[in-house]
């Protein structure tokens, strides 16, 4: 009935097949750099000890077309003992992601937090990996709450705007 005062339901694809639904796809995911350093071999593998590890996370989102980002978590991880370093390993991670219909509100959120989310696992698995590789125990890191993290920023961007001093109690 609708369709007949020219109203046209948001959720039915159109006439000319024209698609109003948001949609997001997971076009492909990549190794972009894969760096891992043993500069202490093979004298390391006689240390005692476990070594602290650091670890250290940045993501990138940048748009290459219309409807095409990429993101990038860029992963960088150091173990350091008390005779020096054991191992580095510096991951850039990408994943292209297509969107289509996706609000603009809401297109950095996605972006910043559930790409991530989506991408740490296949990074995660690059990283133990080359750990492992390189004659370690594979550093299997804790999942991430990307979202929780992008709420916190932007909790944090907002009161920066408003004179108050973030992180203050």
């Amino acid at each position: 009935m609708a369709e007949e005062q020219g109203f046209v339901d948001a959720g039915e694809t159109l006439a000319n097949g024209d698609d109003n639904l948001p949609q997001v796809g997971l076009i492909a995911q990549y190794v972009k750099d894969l760096s891992f350093e043993n500069p202490n071999a093979p004298a390391v593998y006689q240390w005692q000890g476990q070594p602290q590890i650091d670890v250290q996370f940045n993501i990138r989102a940048d748009t290459l077309g219309e409807d095409v980002h990429e993101v990038a978590l860029k992963i960088d991880v150091t173990a350091k003992a008390d005779q020096g370093v054991a191992f580095k390993v510096d991951l850039l991670f990408g994943g292209l992601f297509g969107l289509r219909n996706v609000p603009q509100d809401q297109v950095q959120g996605f972006l910043l937090a559930e790409a991530p989310r989506l991408l740490f696992p296949f990074a995660r698995r690059v990283l133990a990996d080359a750990v492992r590789d390189g004659n370690f125990p594979p550093l299997m890191l804790e999942p991430i709450d990307f979202g929780g993290l992008y709420m916190q920023q932007q909790a944090q961007a907002q009161a920066l705007q408003s004179g108050e001093t973030a992180g203050e109690a």
